[in-house]
C-alpha cells in the first residue's frame, strides 16, 4: 500500500511500544518493530564492550547477559519531572532524557521506513490522561517534551490522544448508540482504569478530553505478579524464611526480595554479595538452599530464573498446575505451582487493582450498573483473578478483551485516519 494513503499512530508506552498504521474507513495494523514482533520492549542499552545502541528485547538481552554498558528504560515515566531538566552519562557522553527519548522514537521511525518506504510527517501519539498528578503545568509540560523528541526525529505535524480513548477507538466503530465503557489497562509495571463515555456522533470529535469522566491508577502490572509470585514459590527453596543453624534468626530477607525484582538482580552480581552468602552459608541451618542461591550469583542466572517465573504464571491462565524450571549445569530445579498458590501470592495485587476500580467508578459519580461495555487490555488483563476482578462488578456488561499489547497504537492509527485522512 502506498505510504500517502497511510496514516500513523505512535503509542509510546512506558515498558512497551507500538506503531500502528491506517488508511481512511480501512482496518489498522500494527507494524513489526522488532523482527517480526509488533512490539517493542521501550528500553535502550547502550553497550561500553562493542560501542552499539540496542533496543526493546536485544537491549534486555545484553543486560541479562551482563555486558557492560548503560540500561535504560521506562523512560516515558520521566516526562514532566525536575530529571528531563537534566543529563545522564551514557558511555563517553552525556545526553538529555529528551534526546534518549528521541533516540528510541528514531528506532521505530527507523522501522516503519525499512518496511513501507517514505514515513508520513503527521502521526497521532498516545499519552495518558495524566503524565503528572496534579499538576496541570508539569502535564503540559511532559506532552511538550515529549512532542519536541517527535519532531526532533522528523515529524512535522503532531497532534495526541488519550490512551484510554485510543483503547476504546476499536469498540467504539462499532456502535450504534451512546455507551459507557470502562477501559481497563494492565500494564508492566502499572494498571489504568478509565470512565469513557462513547458513541458515533463522539467518535468524530479530535477533543474527547470531557469524554473521559474519571481516570485511577495502581502502580501494581505484570512484574509485581511475577515478583510475588517467585518470592512465594521460588525464594523459600533459596533460603527465604530459614533460620540460622543455633535457631535464634532468620536469614537476612533483602537478597531473596532483590532476586525477585527484575531491575535489582544484576545490583547482587558483586563479589560483595557473592561473600555475604558464603559467610551465611557457615551459619545457616539449610545451606543447601543458600548453595542454590550462590549458583545464581556466580552463573549470573537470576534473569534467567525470573524468565521462568514468568512463563509460569502466563501458563496459570489456562491451566491449573504447571512448574517453575532452572535446568543447566550446577542446578537441577522444578517446583510445581498451582492456579490457587498463585493467587494466594498475588491476592493483595488484586484486591489493589479491584480498589482503584472502585475509585475510578467514585470519580465519574457512576455506579457500576450504568457501565455497558468492560474494555480488556494489556498482558497483565489476562491473568484469570484480575480478570475477575475486573469484571466481576459488572455482570450485564459487553466484556471486550482487546488486542493485549496493541490497542492502543491501533486506536492511536485509526484516530490518525480520522484526522489527517
Amino acid at each position: 500500500m502506498i505510504m500517502g494513503r497511510l496514516h500513523c499512530g505512535v503509542d509510546f508506552g512506558t515498558t512497551n511500544s507500538t506503531v500502528g498504521l491506517c488508511a481512511r474507513g480501512s482496518e489498522p495494523f500494527l507494524v513489526a518493530v522488532e523482527g517480526d514482533q509488533p512490539t517493542i520492549p521501550s528500553a535502550l542499552f547502550f553497550s561500553l564492550e562493542d560501542g552499539n545502541v540496542y533496543f526493546g528485547r536485544a537491549a534486555v538481552g545484553e543486560y541479562m547477559q551482563g555486558t557492560e554498558g548503560r540500561f535504560m528504560r521506562a523512560l516515558k515515566s520521566i516526562l514532566g519531572t525536575s530529571l528531563m531538566k537534566e543529563t545522564t552519562q551514557v558511555g563517553r557522553d552525556r545526553m538529555t532524557f529528551q534526546g534518549l527519548i528521541g533516540r528510541f522514537l528514531r528506532q521505530l521511525r527507523s522501522r516503519l521506513e525499512e518496511q513501507h518506504g517514505e514515513v508520513p510527517g503527521q502521526v497521532v501519539l498516545g499519552r495518558p490522561v495524566f503524565f503528572v498528578d496534579g499538576d496541570e503545568t508539569a502535564d503540559r509540560t511532559a506532552q511538550d517534551q515529549l512532542e519536541a523528541a517527535a519532531r526532533a526525529e522528523g515529524f512535522r505535524h503532531i497532534e495526541f490522544q488519550f490512551e484510554p480513548v485510543a483503547a476504546a477507538l476499536h469498540v467504539e466503530r462499532t456502535l450504534d448508540r451512546e455507551a459507557l465503557a470502562l477501559v481497563v489497562d494492565i500494564g508492566g509495571g502499572t494498571s489504568d482504569f478509565s470512565v469513557v463515555r462513547l458513541s458515533p456522533e463522539r467518535s468524530r470529535a479530535v477533543d474527547r478530553r470531557d469524554d473521559i469522566l474519571s481516570t485511577a491508577g495502581v502502580h501494581v502490572g505484570g512484574t509485581d505478579f511475577d515478583r510475588w509470585l517467585n518470592i512465594a514459590e521460588v525464594m523459600p527453596h533459596m533460603g527465604l524464611g530459614t533460620m540460622t543453624r543455633d535457631g535464634k534468626r532468620h536469614l537476612p530477607v533483602w537478597y531473596f526480595n532483590d532476586m525477585a525484582t527484575w531491575h535489582r538482580i544484576n545490583q547482587l552480581y558483586t563479589q560483595k554479595t557473592l561473600r555475604d552468602i558464603q559467610s551465611l552459608m557457615r551459619e545457616a541451618a539449610e545451606p543447601e538452599r543458600l548453595e542454590r542461591f550462590e549458583h545464581l550469583l556466580v552463573h549470573r542466572s537470576g534473569h534467567r530464573l525470573a524468565g521462568q517465573v514468568e512463563k509460569a504464571k502466563i501458563e496459570l491462565t489456562d491451566t491449573d498446575e504447571t512448574a517453575i524450571s532452572l535446568i543447566e549445569p550446577g542446578l537441577s530445579l522444578r517446583l510445581p505451582v498451582s492456579r490457587p498458590a498463585f493467587e494466594a501470592a498475588t491476592a493483595d495485587l488484586v484486591a489493589r487493582i479491584g480498589a482503584a476500580i472502585e475509585n475510578a467508578l467514585a470519580g465519574a459519580g457512576t455506579p457500576a450498573a450504568a457501565i455497558d461495555t468492560v474494555i480488556m487490555t494489556g498482558g497483565g488483563a489476562q491473568v484469570p483473578s484480575v480478570r475477575a476482578a475486573a469484571t466481576s462488578r459488572f455482570p450485564e456488561a459487553i466484556i471486550v478483551q482487546s488486542d493485549r499489547f496493541g490497542s492502543v497504537g491501533l486506536g492511536l492509527a485509526v484516530d490518525a485516519a480520522r484526522r489527517f485522512g
